[in-house]
């Protein structure tokens, strides 16, 4: 071949493997997150287990809507994770609604028993609440929350929602890799109660990873309120089982407190951030804290800043540090004391608390401000359906497994809420006879022109600065719900000091910067639970189109609705 024509051959060759590398570099972008959104014109359930989002989705399916699905999902949760979670528990929930374009909010948080009080319990010698045992046991809120749920938006009955739950409890289930971890680290707990043991425990020990566990106790206890409804929880034999169990324990638990309990339909609490409207659940939560810290954030230009940089993180940690200290200060039952609430979320009170944000140095010291008065452990499930109605949905035992004990023969737990109560007077959370107990678990929204998004992190009070985390991830930094539950944060556990965790997938220099200010970093590899776990779903109204993301921290998934049609016969 002529050495022009081989000459032309090499050009041609390479500018077509170019033009096929253009192409290929294209089609293949790097980015930040590990794994897609799930996106689809029809219903998405995500939940921390992929069975449970599967149970849901399965309603879905079935001509259930959001509320039919969080409900059935949920149920699974308690099965699948009981130490997180379960019907002796607690939830809260936010319902969007999208026929009436409302926000409702469902307070299912249980009161304490009438006859217990601060008194009694330093008569006890006991000069703070205990986290185990008969004494923090709050009258379990769930069951009539579920009830409420579905009598005002549902379209599925009772039996229906559960019954997915009860066929996991019957039939068993794998042990997945965070729950076989939870349960290792949970054996001594769980072997100071016979029943305890004899329903969490295979042979004295942890069930292992892959290992196949049932719950037939809690079978029972899901059949009894699939049949009687939240009756069957609160006037009926479950009733009477738990308060045998108090009654060996020494509680005060009575039969009236059971009967005469109700859950409450309460209006959402909200703030704006750079044009977003983000809504939280009122006290007796400590949603108030996330926004508290947005309208904080908001002072600061955190998008200049850049992504998890030094300058971005001290400003969160710093407001972290301030809304905290209010909350821990005024917020309780807001039937027992006048809370602040319109102050603590006034923009005038952010703009006077956020002076106190020093950008060179951390405060270690950080006090509750003086806002104008106004006239765990835990599951997050979200859920949006094809009508555009959403649910935001959280409940906790509190502490894993929380109190610790079992009432023979009904497979779960009770919660140890009440350990959240103050002993001392004085506080706005000292513990009293139907009083509820200051609460860490919150589920959200936030909304701009045609966007909602229903979301949620789990983890005490790791809560409402993982909220306000999410947050800036969507509005200052442009992130999808995906990447916003993936990009690493930090949490602070405590309420003084400088301590702080910090996930290591942060820029290199940050750690040494934060130090440099007077942070003390802890350092996590990777995807941490100590940063709690995540959901979200999302809907763009305009386009009809649903989003949903599960957080890697967890085993969870979020899970399309099939769109079944005439085939489904």
């Amino acid at each position: 071949m002529p050495k022009h024509k081989i000459l032309l051959t090499l050009v041609l060759t390479a500018g077509i493997f170019a033009l096929g590398m253009n192409r290929e570099n294209a089609m293949a972008q790097d980015r930040g997150q590990g794994r897609s959104m799930v996106i689809s014109q029809n219903g998405i359930v995500a939940t921390e287990s992929p069975l449970a989002s599967k149970a849901g989705a399965a309603i879905l399916e079935r001509g259930g809507n959001a509320v039919d699905a969080a409900i059935a999902a949920h149920a699974v949760m308690t099965v699948v994770a009981p130490m997180w979670n379960g019907i002796g528990g607690d939830l809260f929930a936010i319902v969007y609604d999208a026929k009436s374009g409302k926000y409702y909010g469902l307070n299912a948080s249980g009161w304490a028993p009438a006859a217990q009080s601060v008194e009694r319990l330093r008569q006890m010698g006991l000069r703070e609440m205990p986290m185990h045992g008969i004494e923090p046991v709050t009258v379990p809120g769930s069951v009539d929350g579920w009830q409420k749920m579905l009598d005002r938006f549902g379209k599925k009955k009772m039996n229906e929602v559960l019954a997915p739950a009860i066929q996991v409890a019957e039939d068993g289930y794998p042990v997945t890799e965070w729950i076989a971890q939870h349960f290792a680290s949970s054996v001594d707990l769980l072997r100071g109660s016979d029943a305890a043991a004899h329903t969490f425990l295979i042979s004295d020990r942890a069930p292992r990873m892959g290992e196949v566990m049932h719950n037939p106790d809690l079978a029972w206890s899901l059949r009894q309120i699939a049949q009687g409804g939240r009756d069957a929880f609160y006037r009926g034999e479950i009733t009477k089982r738990i308060l045998a169990l108090s009654a060996r324990h020494g509680g005060t638990l009575a039969a009236k407190d059971f009967s005469d309990y109700a859950s409450e339909w309460v209006e959402p609490i909200s703030t704006t951030y750079r044009g977003w409207t983000v809504y939280e659940m009122p006290p007796n939560v400590q949603g108030i804290g996330a926004l508290e810290m947005l309208n904080l954030m908001e002072r600061f230009d955190l998008h200049s800043y850049g992504l998890n940089s030094t300058r971005a993180l001290h400003v969160q940690i710093e407001a972290k540090k301030l809304a905290y200290a209010d909350v821990i200060r005024y917020i309780g039952d807001p039937k027992m004391s006048k809370l602040p609430v319109s102050g603590m979320l006034s923009k005038e009170y952010a703009a006077e608390r956020a002076k106190l944000i020093d950008m060179e140095h951390a405060n270690c010291e950080v006090g509750p401000g003086t806002p104008v008065p106004s006239a765990g452990d835990t599951t997050y499930l979200s859920v949006v359906d094809r009508e555009g109605n959403m649910v935001s949905f959280i409940e906790s035992n509190y502490a894993e497994f929380g109190s610790g004990l079992v009432a023979d023969g009904t497979g779960f737990v009770l919660h140890d809420r009440g350990a959240l109560f103050s002993l001392d007077p004085a506080s706005p959370n000292a513990i009293a006879g139907r009083k509820r107990p200051l609460h860490t678990i919150i589920p959200a929204f936030m909304e701009k022109d045609q966007i909602r998004i229903a979301f949620g992190i789990m983890g005490g009070w790791n809560q409402a600065q993982a909220h306000a985390q999410f947050v800036s991830h969507v509005v200052d930094f442009n992130q999808n719900i995906q990447a916003a539950l993936e990009t690493a944060r930090f949490t602070k556990p405590t309420f003084t000091g400088c301590d702080v965790l910090l996930e290591n997938r942060v820029p290199g220099n940050v750690k040494a910067e934060l130090e440099a200010k007077g942070h003390k970093i802890t350092l996590h590899n990777g995807f941490s639970d100590a940063f709690g776990g995540g959901q979200a779903v999302m809907r763009d109204y305009a386009a009809g189109v649903n989003y949903g993301a599960s957080d890697p921290r967890k085993d969870g998934a979020a899970v399309p609705e099939l769109p079944i049609k005439n085939w489904a016969q």
